[in-house]
């Protein structure tokens, strides 16, 4: 599975490691992301979604269904609600 949060659509950026001697080598900066279970209450179900800190903070601050549905409209979330 992709390192894609469903809410927010972060993915992982790519950036430089810088030895000692200035040498550097591509390497990846994966986003904070974990499986986490919410509960629709309108549909009476759980949905579990990978989701990342910054998502989380915006489903506490819009809910849970309202998250979803920026996330779809955006395009970030693969399943439907």
């Amino acid at each position: 599975m992709s390192k894609v949060c469903e809410i927010t659509g972060k993915r992982f950026l790519v950036g430089n490691n810088v030895s000692h001697s200035k040498r550097r080598t591509k390497r990846r900066f994966n986003p904070n992301l974990f499986y986490k279970r919410f509960y629709l209450p309108e549909e009476d179900r759980w949905v579990k979604l990978r989701i990342s800190a910054a998502g989380l903070k915006m489903v506490n601050k819009l809910g849970v269904h309202a998250a979803l549905k920026n996330a779809q409209e955006k395009g970030f979330l693969k399943t439907k609600i």
